[in-house]
C-alpha cells in the first residue's frame, strides 16, 4: 500500500492512501470499509470479523487491555488489537488486518 502518513496532534499517525480523495468538497473525510475478498462481504460487525478471523486460525486473546478485542495466531507472533467499540474501527485497524492477512481482506472507500 502506498500513500501519505498523516501525523495528528495527539501523537497518532495514519496512512492516507489517496490524499486528494480523502477530503470531500465540504471538508468531511471519506470513510473506509473492510472487505473479505473471497466472499465480497463487507465487514460490518465484530461478530462477522471474528468468524472470518477464526476461519483463518486467529484466536481471541483473552488478556491485556479490557478496552480492546485482540486476536493472535499460534503459528506466529502477530497480534491484532481492535477497539472494543466498533464505531471506532477505522482505516488504521483495517490496514493492520489487511497486512497480516494478505489476499484475504481489502480496505475500500465507501
Amino acid at each position: 500500500m502506498s500513500g501519505v502518513w498523516v501525523f495528528k496532534n495527539n501523537g497518532m499517525i495514519r496512512l492516507v492512501e489517496n490524499p486528494a480523495a480523502e477530503q470531500q468538497g465540504d471538508g468531511r473525510q471519506s470513510k473506509k470499509m473492510l472487505v473479505h475478498l473471497p466472499t465480497g462481504q463487507v465487514v460490518s460487525s465484530y461478530n462477522c470479523l471474528e468468524q472470518v478471523l477464526g476461519d483463518l486460525s486467529w484466536d481471541r486473546y483473552s488478556g491485556g487491555d479490557p478496552q480492546l478485542f485482540q486476536f493472535h495466531k499460534h503459528s506466529s507472533i502477530d497480534l491484532i488489537s481492535l477497539p472494543r467499540d466498533f464505531s471506532k474501527f477505522n482505516s488504521i485497524y483495517m490496514y493492520d488486518i489487511v497486512v497480516k492477512n494478505p489476499n484475504v481482506f481489502h480496505g475500500r472507500d465507501m
